[in-house]
């Protein structure tokens, strides 16, 4: 079982976008996370912190139907992977979250 306050820690790092007309959730990285992102290409970021969407299943197939289609790790790797329309402004949202978050705790200032 997931520990509650730690899934309430999680969320308040996360904001929801709008990407051509589909809604992406993010999480802001922790400042562990980005002290390791060092050395990453610009994709990366996509895979770990993208949390959710709202896309139906004919943004995923061909022929597929108007009923929402439920949010896995997986399954978002598989399909941003052949989205690259999606890549440059879902990873300047997430680096504007953290340096937003950066600015609002003026971690900049000591570092």
């Amino acid at each position: 079982m997931a520990d509650a306050l730690i899934e309430r820690m999680r969320r308040a790092r996360e904001r929801t976008i709008d990407v051509g007309g589909s809604k992406f959730t993010i999480r802001r990285p922790t400042a562990e996370d980005v002290a390791r992102m060092k050395g990453w290409d610009d994709y990366e970021p996509l895979k770990r912190f993208v949390v959710g969407w709202d896309l139906k299943d004919q943004d995923l197939l061909p022929g597929g139907s108007l009923d929402l289609v439920a949010f896995t790790e997986d399954r978002w790797r598989e399909w941003v992977a052949d989205h690259p329309e999606v890549w440059a402004p879902i990873g300047k949202a997430i680096v504007d979250l953290y340096e937003e978050h950066q600015k609002a705790t003026g971690d900049d200032e000591k570092n």
